[in-house]
């Protein structure tokens, strides 16, 4: 009898192991699955260093069809690009990494046109983009340009003394280019000033010689390829063919970022007061002040910035500015506006400076500026705003940016925390490319340790003194207690 219930409580607990052993084998199963399907991990450094941005969660969260990334290098170094490409690969199902080798894969590498290892090709919608290198920008960047296709052109115009696409220096907007570039935008540099030439008469049969025509009358038009025409902060005025040429590029549908100066004088170089091209602003329901705005916040001095830099931390909630949420801006000597909607427009405030700020009417910055509480109109002030023009065509309106300041997207200040994303946000949706509007992958930020001679002294003596000395003490202790 004891046997037979011997046997009966070991073929139970065997049954009980058996079950056990299942379950833990489908727990551990399941489990694998989703970390294979669903890989999470957490960022925990301050700029979010190992954390894909915004932007382009956002762009590969949304796509609608299949996307892949091949990425052609020596097995030896997939390690490397894995840290990054996992993460796309992370985010959704309909996007898929592949790890090739050309040197075991030669007839794979050929047919994709590999020339060189670490090569990075992006493929969407039918369409195949080249990564320039192995980063999040680059990345971004080609699986953008593979979903939208097509040519965007950013115009430029100058002429009249605006920022240079061209320049280099502090002033230029070199790194304009070079960004909006990287964003699928082509940039081109127009001129609404010229002659043009004239066209010869048929010879006269009395003298035997062609007389020439009169010069026609000059008419500029912005050329139909620019998908947005930029106004670069113009130091001289716009003759009035080419504020006419803007205007009735807008009201035709046409797109343009138009930034202005206020009409101040630093040191010997003063910017022109360009009346006409503010009263056609003020005709679309955005009115430009002469004004000069300086912010008297304490904040914007913990981040450099003098009286003439306003900083903008707090956004209105237009699409252009809606993923800004406490995202520090700065633009140096600006202007403020008012903004009214009319009959054919709507118009949006996109931003506004701080309590603590004030637009002056002194506007010789020459001299040292300050604040008149009685006299300046007290902050917050709007910098820019956003509207649309009704042109009365079906589906098609104008679109406009009107921005009191031009040094903001110059190559001294571009990179100051928001101003590439905002700048890029503007134009996103000027070219009706609003899905695109986000925070953009940031450049790893350099944060080197810094200590003085006191924090240099404890270190040492904590490492080179402290530990040892606890070493020994421990020792000592021991040895004390076996003795």
């Amino acid at each position: 009898m004891n046997v037979e219930w011997l046997k009966a409580r070991q073929t139970r607990y065997a049954a009980f192991v058996t079950v056990y052993i299942l379950i833990v084998l489908a727990v551990l199963g399941v489990a694998n699955f989703l970390a294979n399907r669903h890989n999470q991990s957490i960022d925990s450094t301050k700029n979010k260093r190992f954390s894909l941005s915004d932007q382009t969660t956002k762009v590969v969260r949304g796509l609608k069809s299949d996307a892949k990334i091949s990425y052609f290098d020596q097995a030896n170094r997939f390690t490397s690009s894995r840290d990054l490409l996992d993460r796309y690969d992370n985010l959704s199902t309909k996007l898929s990494v592949a790890y090739i080798d050309p040197d075991k894969k030669p007839d794979v590498a050929k047919t994709a046109g590999v020339r060189s290892y670490g090569t990075v090709f992006v493929e969407a919608g039918g369409r195949k983009e080249e990564a320039k290198s192995v980063t999040e920008e680059e990345v971004t960047g080609a699986l953008i340009r593979a979903l939208k296709g097509g040519q965007r052109t950013v115009c430029v115009i100058a002429g009249s003394g605006e920022h240079s696409l061209e320049e280099s220096g502090r002033p230029g907007y070199s790194n304009l280019k070079e960004l909006v570039e990287r964003n699928n935008y082509k940039t081109k540099v127009i001129s609404l000033l010229g002659n043009p030439e004239p066209e010869a008469k048929p010879a006269d049969s009395k003298a035997g010689e062609a007389k020439p025509a009169p010069a026609k009358e000059f008419k500029p038009e912005v050329p139909g390829d620019c998908t947005v025409l930029v106004v670069g902060g113009p130091r001289y005025d716009y003759l009035e063919p080419a504020v006419q040429a803007v205007k009735s590029y807008v009201e035709n549908g046409g797109s343009a970022l138009i930034m202005l100066d206020p009409p101040a004088k630093v040191g010997a170089d003063e910017t022109a007061e360009n009346a006409s091209m503010a009263k056609v602003v003020e005709s679309w329901g955005v009115t430009l002040n002469k004004d000069l705005v300086l912010d008297m916040s304490p904040i914007g001095q913990l981040f450099g910035l003098s009286a003439v830099v306003p900083l903008v931390t707090g956004y209105e909630s237009h699409a252009i500015v809606r993923e800004m949420k406490e995202v520090a801006t700065a633009f140096p000597l600006a202007r403020s506006l008012e903004t009214k909607s009319g009959d054919k427009t709507s118009v949006d405030k996109l931003f506004s400076t701080s309590a603590n700020s004030y637009g002056t009417s002194n506007l010789n910055i020459a001299r040292e500026i300050q604040v008149d509480p009685k006299k300046d109109k007290k902050g917050p002030l709007a910098l820019a705003a956003a509207g649309t023009y009704r042109t009365g065509k079906e589906n098609q309106q104008g679109r406009f940016v009107v921005v009191g300041s031009s040094g903001w997207v110059a190559n001294n200040i571009l990179r100051f925390n928001g101003n590439r994303d905002l700048v890029m946000n503007m134009l996103n949706w000027l070219s009706s490319d609003e899905d695109l509007i986000s925070i953009r992958p940031k450049e790893p930020e350099n944060r080197p340790l810094s200590l003085n001679r006191s924090q240099m002294s404890t270190i040492f003596y904590a490492s080179v003194l402290g530990l040892p000395l606890v070493v020994i003490a421990a020792g000592v202790s021991v040895w004390w207690r076996r003795r």
